[in-house]
């Protein structure tokens, strides 16, 4: 459990985190994104093909410690239930967990960019029931696989985040314009993660508590602190340290 305290009753205010006077709505509009994912292989990287990077800042990669372990088992089951749904779609025996992600992953067919995205946001947010790990699983944090969380209609914000990761794949979106991101709260002190998907150039943030696509450059309050994604784990920097840094 990334939060310090229980997930709040579904739906809950977008004032904690984002400027209420300047959020987008789901614009259903169809839309494709040809943005090319930044290079993994920089300390500090600034996604310079893609744009203003997210949230106006850097990242640098983070090797050791407790959430590129947890990320990385997370990555383990995402692929090999992701290779489990592919059995299914070629006939072969569907658990019933499979069906269900497939299932999310379809509500946005038919559709492109924002209309897509926004679909399989509301989808997941109205199949999972928000639990902390305390309450669901007597342990202060536990992330549990896409199938796990589908299993049981229940989670926290990273559960939420790794199931729309999944769909999302599952939909076909590039792995390089998705990432769960980890923010901290001013207050209350808390932390909480969020999927970010990238579609027009734009990074908009999938929060389990509203339905509504937020971009990057909305979130008031609020601190990032960690980007996961197909390449590890990054820590968000401020431009001007890294620009101190290289002069």
């Amino acid at each position: 459990m990334l939060a310090r305290r229980a997930p709040l009753p579904y739906p809950a205010t977008t004032a904690a985190f984002f400027d209420t006077a300047k959020i987008e709505g789901i614009a259903f509009l169809e839309s494709d994104s040809n943005a090319v994912a930044p290079d993994p292989a920089r300390a500090v990287v600034r996604d310079e093909h893609a744009g203003v990077p997210m949230f106006g800042m850097d990242t640098e990669p983070v090797f050791g410690g407790d959430l590129p372990e947890k990320w990385g088992r997370a990555q383990a089951e995402i692929s090999q239930q992701l290779k489990v749904v592919a059995l299914c779609r070629d006939g072969q025996r569907c658990p019933a967990a499979a069906r269900e992600l497939i299932r999310l992953s379809s509500e946005g067919a038919g559709r492109s960019g924002r209309a897509r995205v926004g679909l399989i946001n509301r989808a997941v947010n109205l199949a999972i029931g928000p639990a902390s790990d305390e309450a669901q699983w007597g342990v202060p944090d536990h992330w549990s696989a896409p199938f796990e969380t589908i299993q049981s209609r229940r989670g926290d914000c990273e559960d939420y985040a790794i199931v729309k990761y999944a769909a999302l794949l599952e939909a076909g979106v590039s792995a390089d314009d998705l990432k769960l991101v980890v923010l901290k709260s001013a207050f209350p002190n808390e932390d909480h993660a969020v999927l970010a998907v990238r579609v027009d150039g734009e990074w908009l943030l999938l929060d389990n508590r509203t339905l509504t696509l937020v971009r990057d450059t909305d979130v008031v309050r609020a601190m990032p602190e960690f980007m996961l994604d197909d390449h590890g784990v990054r820590r968000f920097v401020s431009a001007n340290r890294h620009r101190q840094s290289v002069s």
